[in-house]
């Protein structure tokens, strides 16, 4: 789901950051409210990760809710005078907007990703960016709704000032979980699941660790390979690395860092590839 909010009181979540950590609670306690009205229950707490985007060019039952929601918080904030939230209340063509798009299959990662990939997009692409001959940078954008057009020209020091407006603040995240995707949630699931007795009978401890293994690697080795397109866990010899064993005493770890730092070890590999030896030289009978 896409909230969108109108430009009249943009500028206010601009000058004032932390009002967009009351702008996402106010999404999902949208959505929360939606969904216990749809279910006619009031234990229903749906799971959210929202992320906050500063950009950009562009259910009525449920923009309404989120409108009236997020202008009585801004009020009760001090931020918008009762005056002018009713003003913005009894508006025809609000500007607010919630998308609602077609609901995602778990199992086809492809869609996921590419969901993934629109929530966390940066402002701008890296290849929509150009400097013009007279010093000015050129920014391909898409079609403006009034005038269609597909290029902006900015000042470079304009430019820095509208590309610096989109950085969160030091300690403030730009996406944020709610519900059952809650730190406080997960908390009471992962401790009842491991009260959970173990599985019980022969290799059913192997196979729960090559499981465990498995999930490891493909939550991060797969990560970093993604995004450096180099696989963390290749070897330079072309093998697949392992993990041999834990180190954790730290005597045994400062043993092994003695060593690698000594000339025992930064001798010659006996093993490393070398040219043939000379004519003439010392050989075996």
């Amino acid at each position: 789901m896409v909230f969108t909010i109108p430009k009249a009181i943009r500028g206010l979540f601009e000058r004032e950051r932390r009002l967009l950590g009351l702008l996402s609670r106010t999404a999902y306690e949208t959505v929360r409210r939606s969904f216990q009205a749809l279910f006619a229950r009031k234990d229903v707490r749906p799971g959210c990760v929202i992320s906050i985007q500063t950009f950009g060019s562009y259910g009525a039952a449920v923009c309404e809710l989120f409108r009236r929601l997020l202008l009585r918080r801004l009020h009760k904030e001090e931020r918008l005078s009762e005056r002018f939230m009713e003003n913005l209340l009894s508006w025809v063509h609000p500007g607010f907007s919630v998308f609602a798009g077609e609901p995602l299959s778990p199992e086809d990662a492809g869609q996921l990703e590419r969901l993934a990939r629109y929530v966390t997009r940066p402002p701008l692409a890296a290849d929509s960016i150009r400097r013009t001959n007279n010093g000015m940078l050129e920014i391909t954008t898409p079609p403006d709704p009034r005038t269609g057009a597909t290029v902006r020209l900015f000042d470079p020091l304009d430019w820095i000032h509208a590309i610096t407006a989109h950085i969160p603040d030091r300690g403030r995240h730009c996406v944020r979980y709610y519900g059952a995707f809650a730190n406080r949630a997960r908390a009471p699931k992962a401790s009842s699941e491991q009260q959970t007795p173990p599985a019980t009978g022969p290799g059913a401890s192997a196979h729960a660790a090559s499981e465990l293994v498995q999930r490891r690697r493909a939550s991060w080795a797969r990560l970093i390979q993604k995004i450096f397109e180099v696989d963390p866990l290749l070897c330079v010899c072309g093998a697949e690395m392992k993990i041999v064993s834990i180190i954790t005493d730290p005597r045994v770890v400062d043993r092994i860092l003695r060593h690698l730092e000594s000339q025992a070890c930064r001798a010659r590999d006996p093993f490393e590839p070398r040219a043939p030896p000379r004519a003439g030289g010392n050989s075996l009978p």
